[in-house]
């Protein structure tokens, strides 16, 4: 376990001189593993807790709904871009400066937040709050798979999966309600009590190591320069390509050529250095490799389910903030009570089957909504959401112990940054796909259920004549007046149920993801005891 704690204690590369740095003691090393899962289960949130809160914040800031997106999106280009850093930049400055200088950041950024007075301000503190904040998602990994025996790693990992899991499906619960009983600025204001607590468990249970700023100079930085433009651009696409019809806008041409020219620049610096930033060949191997596809599934079906029923819920059901999270809390609060029980199940089971079990029950709970009416609201939605939690919470921590189960120490950044990188770009590759889906299958149901709705049908003739009659009893003087209204209420009736039909569709899909998910899963190869020693 020595060699293991220096792994972290002590950059790659520096003498593991006692002088250096001491080995934490073990109630060190779990307050340390506390602290910094509190700090990614923060940084998560703060993705869907805002998302929930963005027409509020739009308003008073006074931008645009257009324009409003750039709130969450730099945010989520500037996590995505830090996280494959994390790692080389964790044995330059060492891994407790450089946490708890971005965690106290990450807090002083979040309460600039609310201060921000108009868009451009607020794009700016949000950037730089992901920056920060997307440092603590990584870091929290490594310290689990590094610091931690493997006996005790899928405890770690069933905390970590709060973060992973957990802060997604409640942070619309916790937005919804700050923002109509207290105000949107409270959304940032909620960082602070926990993160204080996260940054004296970290103060306290980090151990000192010197700073190797020398490292800088022997830095990839072709493959810093690549990943960062190609990340970013791609981030961009993503979250923007939908709102500008994709290909259809120059500007996401331009980007488009700009990522898969950075990326594939990456990806041959990165298999040709030979210092490289992060060690691509761990794809290859078996575990790791199918792992992180599940994993990247896992993210797409996780990120989009709990971005499509928030829009189906205010859409269909008019449901405002508070009453969307009320609904989402059944997908995050029984995760509560199932997530501690996970490391229990992976020592009396083989891990690869509870993986299994929860990526069926994942993949079920959204099969459960493809039958969707203009009636399902809130009480048909808690099953599903119900069945979406129990498999949510046994899927990760084992997932994430099977998958790293032999990564030397030496290779635990670059598994934690591909791990955690992949995820969140399955979750942004996720929601770009599916907001095009749903378009495109509402139109497709639209011209399906428009064709019978004719004019020269005698059902419809009569349907108007019925409509028209009751709006002449209900305040409507003109007859001309009340037949146009009544073909208005057949026209949105008909795109309301177009609507409904597509959002059906957009689970079926999810579903099938999550089946391709559960195949790769089957792939996996039995990696040992995860509970009693090390799986090599």
């Amino acid at each position: 376990m020595t060699a293991q704690v220096l792994s972290v204690s002590i950059p790659s590369g520096a003498e593991a001189h006692p002088t250096q740095a001491a080995a934490p003691t073990g109630t060190k090393i779990w307050i340390a593993v506390i602290g910094s899962t509190l700090g990614a289960f923060m940084a998560v949130l703060n993705i869907q807790i805002v998302n929930a809160s963005l027409a509020d914040i739009q308003g008073a800031i006074g931008a645009g709904i257009d324009d409003g997106g750039w709130i969450s999106t730099a945010y989520l280009i500037a996590e995505i871009v830090v996280i494959p850093l994390s790692a080389w930049l964790a044995k330059v400055f060492s891994l407790r400066a450089y946490l708890l200088v971005n965690a106290i950041l990450f807090l002083v950024f979040s309460v600039a937040c609310a201060f921000a007075a108009n868009l451009g301000q607020m794009i700016v503190l949000r950037a730089v709050q992901g920056f920060t904040g997307g440092v603590l998602i990584p870091m929290a990994f490594t310290i689990i798979i590094t610091l931690l025996p493997k006996a005790k790693q899928p405890i770690g990992l069933a905390l970590f999966a709060l973060s992973a899991t957990f802060a997604p499906a409640i942070g619309p619960t916790i937005g919804g309600y700050l923002t109509e009983n207290w105000g949107w600025q409270y959304i940032f204001y909620v960082n602070l009590v926990p993160g204080g607590i996260m940054v004296a468990m970290l103060w306290f249970s980090l151990e000192r190591s010197p700073l190797q700023l020398s490292l800088l100079k022997q830095g990839d930085w072709a493959g810093i320069v690549t990943m960062a433009i190609g990340l970013a651009a791609l981030q961009t696409v993503l979250e923007e390509g939908n709102k500008d019809d994709w290909f259809g806008s120059p500007f996401i041409v331009r980007l488009s050529i700009v990522a898969a020219v950075a990326l594939s620049a990456f990806l041959v610096v990165e298999l040709t250095a030979t210092n490289p930033l992060l060690n691509l060949r761990l794809l290859v191997r078996r575990n790791f490799g199918f792992g992180i596809l599940a994993n990247f599934l896992l993210g797409i079906a996780l990120y989009s389910s709990v971005f499509i029923l928030p829009v189906y819920l205010a859409r269909i059901q008019g449901y405002n903030a508070e009453q969307i999270g009320a609904v989402l809390a059944w997908t995050g609060l029984p995760q509560l009570v199932l997530i501690p029980l996970v490391p229990r199940l992976i020592q009396r089971f083989d891990a690869r089957a509870v993986i299994a079990i929860g990526f069926a029950l994942f993949a079920a709970s959204n099969f459960m909504n493809i039958h969707m009416t203009e009636l399902t609201a809130a009480d048909q939605l808690l099953w599903p959401n119900i069945v979406r939690a129990v498999g949510q919470a046994l899927v990760f921590a084992p997932l994430s112990a099977v998958a790293t189960a032999g990564i030397e120490p030496e290779n635990a950044g670059s598994a934690s940054a591909l791990f955690n990188m992949m995820r969140n770009l399955g979750g942004a590759i996720g929601i770009a796909a599916l907001q095009t889906f749903l378009t495109k299958r509402e139109q497709y149901h639209s011209n399906i259920l428009t064709t019978p709705v004719s004019v020269f049908e005698p059902a419809t003739r009569e349907r108007i004549g019925e409509l028209t009659s009751y709006f002449l009893h209900h305040g409507v003087s003109d007859w001309a007046t009340a037949q146009h209204k009544a073909i208005v209420a057949i026209a949105l009736r008909v795109r309301q149920q177009a609507n409904v039909m597509a959002f059906g569709d957009t689970f079926y899909l999810l579903g099938i993801v999550l089946l391709a998910a559960l195949v790769a899963t089957l792939l996996l190869k039995k990696a040992g005891p995860l509970s009693g020693g090390g799986a090599h």
